[in-house]
């Protein structure tokens, strides 16, 4: 099973695909963080973050997707603009006939280091134990989907 992971943004979009085939380890085929340029509009980064993800989607023809579900910040604007993003990438995953699958920040922590109030340095610590990650990661947006990525692998892996 390929699964494309997202943690959803429009100035930083962690992405990565992994593939779980059976009992082998997870595999990681690609991670990135995209980022769009914040003097360009809203508008105009929401449509460059889509298209990203299409673009993914056409190269790595992934089984199913996975995000993390949006939780609110104090910052109400950013939480809109997010909430819009996860939609313009949702549009994405079903127009390619994916199985979305959503996951809490908990149900993450979880998966990935077995506790639910997981700090970010721990998570970042197991994350590079679980899987092999053959480059430097400048961003936690990508870390974030990688670990997004190994949850659904944890919850829904199976050989297809």
């Amino acid at each position: 099973m390929k699964i494309l992971a997202v943690d959803p943004g429009y100035d930083r979009l962690g992405i990565a695909v992994i593939d779980k085939n059976g009992t082998t380890k997870e595999t990681l085929l690609y991670s990135d963080c995209y980022t769009t340029n914040p003097k360009d509009t809203f508008y105009t980064r929401l449509h460059q973050v889509s298209l990203e993800v299409a673009r993914v989607i056409e190269k790595y023809s992934p089984d199913v997707f996975a995000m993390e579900t949006l939780f609110f910040t104090k910052n109400q604007k950013t939480a809109l603009h997010v909430a819009e993003t996860r939609g313009a990438i949702l549009y994405q995953a079903l127009n390619n006939n994916l199985t979305v699958y959503e996951y809490t920040p908990i149900a993450v922590k979880i998966a990935v280091t077995g506790y639910g109030k997981s700090d970010k340095k721990q998570i970042l610590s197991m994350v590079d134990k679980l899987i092999s990650i053959n480059k430097k990661i400048k961003y936690d947006d990508e870390y974030d989907a990688i670990a997004i990525g190994l949850t659904c692998a944890a919850i829904h892996g199976r050989a297809k």
